[in-house]
This record gives C-alpha cells, structure tokens and sequence, in this order.
C-alpha cells in the first residue's frame, strides 16, 4: 500500500519542478513510511511514497520500461491478487520480469492491453501511467473504490494524488471550499466524484481518465452489474462459500506479517475463520474495547450485545493468536488524536470517537501487523443492516440511512452550522437530488417484481454510496499509520454475485445475512451464528462527555474562526448539560463542532458561502 502523487504539464518544463512534486508526495509520508521516489520528464512528473508489502527489494517506484517508442512509467498504489496467473499469461506472451511485485505486472500489462488492463485486474488500486510514447497520463481506479485517487485540472494539465492534501501542497490548486463542497461534507451521501475542494475530483470507482494535449477525459470501465441469477439456493450458499475461501486466500499473500481484525460479529468472524483455515495457529486476530465497557455495557437499539465475549469465542474457536487493544477515554479525548485524524480525512466529517479509537486500534495494530483483513463491507453486499429489513425504510423516498438516523436531511447541518448557513445549504432539496440520481443509476432485471427492485435499489445506493463513506474512513485513519486493511467483501466477482441474487435468497432463513451465514456455517461458533447485527463499537463514558464539554468551554473563551460558522449559544448551552446524562445526538454535536475547529485550523481553506 503507497500513495502516489503527480503532475502533468505540457506548457512547463517539469525537471525544474522537483520542489514542487516532493512538496506533494511529502504529505503522503505515512503512507509509504518505507521508501520515497520521484520521476521526472519534462511534461510529467511523479511522486510515490512505498509501503513495502510484495518483494520488499524489487518494488521500488516509480517503474519504468523503456521501448523501442519510448518510456512508459508507473506510480502505483494498492495489491492485485491475480498478479501470479497475469505475471504468467504475459510471460507466455514473451514479456521478461526483473522483480516478484505485482507493481511489474500491472505495468507490463498496461505495455500489453493498453488500459483495458483494468478490466483484468482483480484487486483494489489506484495508478498513474506516463506513456512518452504518446504524451498522455492514465490514471485507473478500482472497481469498488477501495483505494482513493483525486485529480485537479489546471490549464495545460492535471495535478493528481491518493489523497487531497497532495494536491492542495500544490501553488497551482486553490485551497477553497464552496457551498457544493460543505454539502457533500454534511449530507451523509457520498455523491461519486465529489472531492469536497473547488476543482478538485475524485476518480470514479471502476474509472479511468485520461490527459493529453487535447484535454481530459473520464469514463468507467467497471459500473455494478445487472443479471439474472439462475443459481437454486445450495448452488448460491456453494458459489458464496467458493468465492469467500479464494478471495481470503489470494488476500493473504504478503512478505510482512498479517492479521485480521475481529470483532465476534459474522463478518469478521467469517474472514478469520477463512483465514485460519489456510494458516492454522499462524492467524493473528485483534479486537478492540474500552476501559469499564464490560462492566458499564447496557444494551441499546443499535447495539444488543457487546463485542468482547464473541470475539473470544472465535479466537478460542479457530485458535487465532488473539489479543484485545483497550482503549480509555482520555486517549480518544485527546485533540491531538482528533487533528491526526482530521488531518488524515482531509475533512471535519467523522463518526467522533469512533474515528479515534479506529486510529487508536490500527496504531496498536501495526506495532505487530503490517497487513490486516477486515469484514467490512459485509453488511453492504449481503443486506446486513436492520434498516435494510424494516417495511418503513423500505418504502421511503430516500437513502435508507437517512431515514433511520435523520428526520430530515436539515438535522445533518444544524449541529454543525448556524441558521443562516443551515439555510443556504438547503440539504433536503440536495439530498432529493443525490437520490434520485442514485435511483436512476439502477437497471431492473427481467421479470424482477416490484418489491425485488426496490431492494435492488436499496442494495445499489448502499454499494455505490454508503460502502464509499466506509471505505475511505477505513483507508485514510489506516494508512495515517501505516497499516495496509484488504477488504475481501469487496472483491468485485462476489459484490457482482451477490447483488444479482434475489433479495428473497438473501433473507432465506428469515434473517440478515442469509447466504454468508450459511456459507461459513461450518467455521464458526454457535454463538456467533445466533447474534445479531452490532455495529463498531462507540465508548459511552461520561467521562469522554466531560472531557468535550471541557474543551467546548475552552473554544467558547476564543475568537475561534468556527463560530463564524457555528452557533456559539448553542455550544454555550450545550455546555451546561450534565456529562452523565448527555444524549448521544448532543455529545455527537459536541465532537463536531470540535473537528470543524481543528480541520479550520489545520487546512485553513477559504470558505466561498455566497
């Protein structure tokens, strides 16, 4: 796992710009904490920070080849898991190796089948190709979008990055914010492309653009598929179970140490049980939990049961080397761990102390691990979600989500914003629009009933929408330190089946998550087939509400540029609650005024609100 950063200009001369191109790829240090590398030519230029996984010796980068028409180079970022049968079919197809990476393999397949080398790929990744021979950049993303990759366009060509702060190191990309941009920062919708900062983008999922002297261009060599699933229920429960036990194999190749994250949900349970199957007591599981949750745990709507005691049960189970990272709220409290995390989104959206302690476990995690599988995603594919089973979400004439948690796209900016703000965002008639696209996007299968579309629907906003928010949070706070997390549940051959089956199939047994717990029936405990779906755990103490409320009073003693935004007699009101008895939703717009805060200070963007 890497980042990657470039630039492409036809009217300079890039050799003289190597300040400018470390200044980019120099934000991206966390990355890539093993090896750094710059190429330059004279209309391109590209930046690469390595974080060594597949032949530590042989993939450095940026990789070139030369032709007999010129050079071709790669700044690469992510794993291929096919890269063997690909390294051999273009063996057989006369191309000679030098190195074990699958970084070779991509460019040599690029050298073979131009960019339809995504269209072989399995894998997630995100790269930029310089191709002398014609002058043009390409830049490819995965299928899912598992690894991110933003592009700025400026006059005579295109800056790009695995991450926004790349680009905004740059004295060419405006570092602004307009009303479009704080939309898709508080609407909960992700729409695809979006990237937040004026003139900047994000590359579609399944996306290639390129750049030239004639301008850029995008289009998609991958979109979610339509199909008819012709497969009787044991052939599904057997094509699932197949395609789970290849992917977690292919995603366990690596030259430095792996683990699995667990939490005792089916999902992760799933992947480790997977995973231990093919490495027995080599499997490394770790699970994260709070100081007093045992003890102070009370089950709620969102959250039944709590994670500890199941996650113990797999590890006993499958026999993982297993250990538990706690967390005390004076760590998740810390400011200092929120800039981190802020700096790491590029963004003051996230899901408070979640974030943190996310960034807190995947810390612990790399002092052992550099490579680790997770479940998510899992409930995206299979239907997991309550929401996904309950008649009134079902029948609203918005994202799922949002009916379960919002009453009201307007909720999402009045903990954030002041009135005046709040209203010229207008997030619901936003929100109206970003549906109603989404819905659009979706192609009905022959002889499907009403009710089988509208899950299908369903299904798709949560694969194209939901999973992206998911997605680039797991990326951004796991790469801030260096740890690389695969996603097996987002291989593109089981997102593509699994959607194509009936919801009816998917909910065979009166359940969530039919097929996968069927799938992997045989692996598990029973105690983990019984429970139900419990989201990532979130820490209740009063004692983080207190530490909020204390730095609230300190930010209202300022002039912070926040309240600019905010409503200071809010906060100011919020502030007299008692931390014991404190909603969540109140605790919540506590944390988020303090990330708007921290991200005001750390980014200091020029807020165009007119």
């Amino acid at each position: 796992m890497c980042g990657i950063s470039g630039w492409v200009s036809f009217d300079r001369d890039l050799t003289q710009h190597r300040a400018d191109l470390d200044a980019m790829t120099l934000t991206m240090a966390c990355r890539g904490p093993d090896a750094e590398g710059a190429w330059l030519d004279r209309h391109a230029a590209l930046g690469h920070r390595r974080l060594s996984i597949i032949d530590l010796e042989g993939g450095t980068q940026p990789m070139s080849v030369r032709t007999d028409d010129g050079e071709v180079t790669l700044t690469y970022s992510g794993e291929v898991y096919n890269f063997t049968e690909l390294r051999g079919e273009l063996v057989r197809r006369g191309h000679r190796f030098r190195t074990r990476s699958d970084t070779e393999v991509v460019l040599h397949g690029y050298l073979e089948w131009g960019e339809a080398v995504a269209e072989r790929l399995n894998g997630m990744y995100a790269f930029a190709i310089w191709d002398a021979r014609v002058e043009r950049l390409v830049l490819i993303r995965d299928r899912m979008g598992v690894k991110p990759l933003y592009y700025y366009a400026t006059e005579d060509g295109v800056l790009f990055g695995s991450e926004p702060k790349a680009i905004l190191a740059h004295p060419l990309a405006e570092r602004a914010v307009d009303l479009a941009g704080l939309r898709e920062l508080v609407s909960f919708t992700h729409t695809p492309g979006a990237a937040v900062w004026c003139g900047m983008r994000e590359l579609l999922p399944g996306g290639v653009a390129t750049v030239d002297r004639g301008g850029l261009r995008e289009h998609r060599y991958w979109t979610l598929p339509t199909r008819v699933h012709t497969d009787d229920r044991q052939t599904t429960v057997d094509t699932v179970r197949a395609l789970l036990e290849d992917i977690v194999d292919r995603q366990l190749v690596s030259d430095v140490p792996r683990c699995t994250l667990l939490s005792g949900g089916l999902d992760s349970s799933a992947i480790t049980a997977l995973a231990a199957a093919r490495l027995g007591k080599d499997v490394r599981s770790f699970a994260v939990d709070f100081v007093g949750r045992e003890e102070d745990f009370v089950p709620d709507e969102l959250r039944g049961t709590a994670d500890g005691p199941y996650a113990l049960d797999v590890a006993a189970h499958v026999g993982s080397q297993h250990r538990t990272v706690v967390l005390d709220h004076t760590a998740m409290a810390d400011p200092e761990i929120r800039r981190a995390v802020i700096t790491a989104r590029d963004s003051p959206f996230s899901f408070g102390n979640i974030d943190a302690s996310l960034y807190l476990l995947f810390r612990a995690i790399r002092e052992h691990s550099t490579v680790a599988l997770s479940g998510e995603s899992a409930d995206e594919v299979f239907g997991g979600y309550r929401w996904f089973h309950q008649p009134e979400v079902q029948a609203a004439a918005t994202f799922p989500w949002m009916a379960v948690f919002v009453s009201g796209a307007k909720a999402q900016a009045s903990d954030r914003f002041n009135a005046d703000i709040t209203a010229a965002l207008d997030l619901p008639a936003y929100v109206r629009e970003r549906y109603a696209e989404g819905v659009a996007e979706v192609e009905r299968a022959d002889g499907e009933s009403d009710h089988e579309l509208r899950m299908r629907v369903m299904c798709h906003l949560h694969l194209t929408r939901f999973v992206r928010m998911l997605l680039e949070r797991k990326d951004r706070i796991s790469m801030a330190v260096g740890l690389e997390v695969r996603v097996p549940f987002c291989d593109h051959r089981l997102v593509e089946y699994v959607y194509n089956t009936p919801w009816s199939m998917k909910t065979f047994d009166g359940r969530e998550k039919s097929l996968l717990r069927a799938a992997t029936a045989d692996l598990l405990p029973q105690s983990v087939l019984d429970r139900t779906k419990s989201p990532y755990p979130a820490t209740l103490s009063p004692q983080y509400a207190a530490s909020l409320l204390e730095q609230s009073r300190e930010l209202l003693a300022t002039d912070d540029p926040v309240f600019e935004l905010v409503d200071r007699d809010r906060l100011e009101r919020i502030t007299r609650q008692d931390p014991g008895t404190m909603s969540l939703d109140v605790r919540n717009g506590m944390d988020r005024v303090l990330d708007l805060s921290a991200w005001l200070d750390i980014y200091r963007p020029e807020l165009r609100l007119s």
